[in-house]
């Protein structure tokens, strides 16, 4: 629903309350009620009631089957009938009221999903041959080459070719600290730039984008209805029938078998359509659904509609990704070891001299860490792919990374003790002998134990799988809270840990942000994607943790149980009312005014309660 449309249907039961209000004071003042209060309340029930009964006639049109709308209508209709205007008037209004409380759940999820539908702009700049020409982005090809100026978003996702700048990439992952963007480095549609003007190759269709992937999310989390939604729905279409005709059968049979007058009859028949309207029961799914998804979206949690949430109750057990999930991605130098023997000192400048001519992500790590060391001037080096980097300086030839060399005895314990570690290792030798090492890991992300141990409460295992070696998968399960782990997996194994898994405990969640997790996350019970991860993985993932924070996965678990909560105390509340009122108008102990306040006050505390789930 728009906000203009919010507004027109709040206006129009503002005005249905000043109409009812009048009609009363008019009506206490004479002491009767003459045609113009009749006109007054006449004049409410047809404005506050315009909005549902038209949703209620398009819907059955659509349909061809009756609803909870018509049946409303009806009820307040049957109560002018029998001369019961200020009734029937009320139950428009608060059926009207309780519309609007449920517009405003649809309307404050829309905002919150919708607002991830314009991540990036309409045009970009295109640059070509030193000329600027602003084009529609869905124009561009993979190549194109685009200007992006300071304040303007990134068009499309690329990499930066000419210039450096830092980019807030809070529409995307909603992290508001500035990242620093280099020649070479990848940038997402939807950044904003915020230091310098830079040239930006297009590396993907605009239509491929991350940002159209998240459009694409967004668009089926506001299609997708959970079961318990559909189920509600399907009972609604009969138990409208059943309504009616129980309320005809009322009207018609104690007349005709002298158990009721007819006038009295007619009148307990249309307290039946009264309080025989199951709209509490169907308010109790939606808003509840609806709040929780908003709720999600504002922590940039994008959840692809109630029926995940839904699935995630009686979860069993959580498999973690390693890494870009439990750990950051980015390795770290934890140790430079070099033989007592060696100038550490000229070792060090000579390490950050040769390792700042590679681009690799371990050596990036080295030239940050060795930041404060002096270069060394007139070297020559030269990088071979998947081993290193090489360098001669004088008689003495260096190598760093893995190449083959003898193992000197000088720092051998050191390197063992590292490896069993799990580190990732740099070897440093000078003519074919290791002289020295550097020992990096990939740093585990913030609070990861605190969500190992979260959802240790919550009686849900944690198992890890990686496709490193033994010693690295047991240091960072050990360091992670994880008592489960199975290391060297390749994707099809993933994909056979999570199918046994299931078999073995029961429903399984698994969490990852590479391609090689797309089988595992296709096969889960529920698919988390890590918001920096691949178009695969968030093209099959339930769910999009889009700001990077692991934190998310007992918040949205715990999200998950509340609204299951929440929708169970409304379904036994609103059969509960239904139920007490319909057996208490069976004796005639009710009379329209009370039904009227109590069936639709049900109504309305439950989208309330339901509307708890927009907070915390």
């Amino acid at each position: 629903m728009s906000k203009k449309q919010l507004i027109i249907e709040t206006g129009s039961v503002a005005i249905s309350v000043i109409f009812i209000i009048a009609a009363f004071i008019l009506q206490s003042i004479t002491g009767a009620t003459p045609w113009y209060v009749i006109v007054l309340f006449g004049l409410s029930f047809a404005i506050g009631g315009f909005a549902k009964a038209k949703e209620g006639i398009l819907a059955t049109i659509k349909d061809k089957s009756l609803n909870v709308e018509i049946l409303m209508i009806l009820a307040a209709l049957g109560a002018f009938i029998v001369g019961s205007y200020s009734e029937g008037a009320i139950l428009i209004l608060i059926f009207s009221i309780s519309g609007v409380l449920e517009s405003y759940a649809t309307s404050k999820t829309e905002k919150e999903l919708t607002s991830l539908l314009e991540l990036a702009p309409k045009t970009a700049i295109l640059y070509i041959d030193g000329k600027e020409s602003e084009v529609e982005i869905e124009n561009l090809h993979i190549g194109d080459q685009v200007i992006v100026k300071v304040g303007q978003q990134m068009p499309v996702d690329g990499k930066i070719i000419k210039g450096e700048t830092s980019l807030d990439q809070s529409p995307i992952t909603g992290e508001f600290i500035p990242v620093y963007k280099k020649i070479g480095d990848e940038v997402f549609a939807g950044s904003i730039n915020i230091e310098q003007t830079v040239i930006v190759e297009t590396t993907k269709d605009p239509k491929e984008s991350v940002v159209q992937k998240i459009i694409t999310f967004v668009q089926e989390a506001q299609e997708n209805k959970t079961e318990s939604q559909t189920l509600i729905n399907k009972i609604e279409k009969y138990y409208v029938y059943f309504v009616i005709l129980f309320a005809i059968s009322f009207m018609i049979f104690p007349p005709l078998f002298n158990w009721l007058p007819a006038k009295e009859a007619f009148r307990r028949g249309i307290v039946v359509l009264v309080v025989g309207s199951p709209c509490a029961l169907v308010a109790s799914i939606t808003p509840a659904m609806l709040s929780s998804l908003s709720n999600a979206a504002r922590k940039r949690i994008l959840v692809k509609g109630g029926k995940t949430l839904e699935d995630m109750i009686g979860l069993k057990a959580v498999v973690f990704d390693k890494t870009g999930t439990i750990t950051t991605g980015t390795p770290k130098v934890v140790d430079i070891i070099t033989a007592k023997d060696q100038d550490r000192d000229y070792i060090l400048n000579l390490l950050y001299t040769i390792e700042k001519q590679s681009n690799h992500p371990l050596a990036n790590s080295v030239t940050a860490h060795l930041e404060k060391q002096k270069e060394i001037d007139n070297i020559n080096t030269n990088e071979i792919s998947g081993r290193g980097m090489t360098a001669t300086i004088g008689e003495d030839h260096w190598k760093t990374g893995k190449f083959e060399s003898k193992v000197t005895t000088k720092c051998n314990r050191e390197l063992q003790s590292a490896k069993v570690k799990g580190h990732s290792i740099i070897y440093i030798i000078k003519n074919d002998e290791m002289i020295g090492f550097v020992a990096l890991t990939d740093t585990i992300r913030d609070n990861v134990q605190e969500v190992t141990k979260a959802l240790k409460n919550l009686n849900i295992k944690s198992v890890l799988l990686t496709g490193d070696h033994e010693d690295t998968a047991k240091a960072i399960a050990l360091e992670a809270g994880i008592e489960t782990y199975l290391a060297n997996c390749l994707p099809e194994d993933k994909a056979d840990y999570v199918k046994k898994l299931q078999k073995d405990v029961g429903k399984v969640l698994m969490i990852g942000d590479g391609i090689n997790d797309a089988p595992a996350l296709a096969t889960a019970d529920i698919g988390v994607a890590m918001g920096a991860g691949t178009d695969v993985s968030l093209e099959t993932a339930d769910i999009v943790f889009m700001n990077n924070n692991i934190e998310n996965l007992p918040k949205i678990i715990n999200l998950s149980r509340r609204m299951r909560r929440i929708t169970i105390q409304n379904v036994i509340f609103s059969t509960s009312v239904i139920a007490l009122l319909m057996i208490t108008n069976l004796f005639g102990k009710i009379e329209l005014p009370l039904g009227v306040v109590a069936h639709e006050g049900s109504t309305i505390l439950v989208i309330l309660n339901s509307l708890r789930l927009l907070f915390k």
